[in-house]
């Protein structure tokens, strides 16, 4: 897909996820277009991936509907991210961690420790925390040396929230959302910990329980709420 089918793409995901495009809402191709200030070529592309994903309907005539999302849908998903990243990270303690994997792990867990030491966040600290979020769990998932979990992963990720490329927050109660992000962040210290010492069952359940926090998403968008910020990235 070109770049600015990719940026629809991803602008379209993110609408979807905070609720701005709302379940059952119609959605056409040239007023989408002239929405984005984009052409119609990479609206359709966009439009026609978003329908293999699952996050679109194809509606009578030209247009797309957006999908319902379940809690259901989203507990599914993420159970699933969790057995494969449990999985990532149980092969790459067994296979052992190398230099350049454990300089990244720990880069990040410098980083993080810095954003979380003066006991809250700003919300633009959690953009920050989210960009190393998704340096942590990439290392891990390449340190396995196993193609095939990156590759499921990107097929499960079809629900934006409920995908490591983006985070939720209530920017509404940032005071509940340090606590719910400095509590992953020291998960990211267990697994690291797991890792280096080649514990992989240990690296597993730690990295299956993180992924259960993402669960909490399902009370932001059933019913959406205001205040939600989805942070994303590609």
């Amino acid at each position: 897909m070109s770049k600015p089918g990719q940026r629809v793409l991803a602008e379209l995901r993110k609408m979807i996820a905070s609720g701005e495009l709302a379940a059952g809402e119609r959605i056409i191709e040239i007023p989408t277009a002239e929405r984005l200030q984009v052409s119609r070529m990479p609206v359709r592309m966009a439009l026609r991936e978003l329908e293999q994903e699952g996050l679109l309907i194809k509606s009578g005539g030209r247009g797309y509907t957006v999908r319902a999302v379940t809690a259901e849908d989203i507990a599914g998903a993420v159970e699933v991210r969790g057995v494969l990243e449990g999985l990532a990270a149980r092969q790459a303690a067994e296979r052992g961690i190398d230099d350049a994997t454990r300089e990244v792990l720990q880069g990040c867990l410098d980083e993080g420790d810095r954003l979380f030491e003066k006991g809250h966040v700003l919300l633009e600290e959690l953009e920050a925390y989210h960009s190393l979020n998704m340096r942590f769990h990439r290392a891990i998932i390449d340190a396995s040396g196993n193609r095939a979990i990156a590759e499921a992963l990107a097929r499960n990720d079809h629900l934006p929230f409920a995908s490591v490329s983006s985070l939720a927050v209530d920017r509404n109660d940032l005071a509940r959302e340090f606590r719910r992000f400095n509590f992953a962040h020291m998960q990211h210290h267990a697994v690291f910990d797991a890792l280096v010492s080649g514990q992989g069952a240990r690296a597993e359940a730690v990295m299956r329980e993180h992924a259960n926090a993402t669960l909490r998403y399902a009370e932001y968008f059933l019913p959406q709420r205001q205040g939600v910020t989805v942070l994303q990235k590609g």
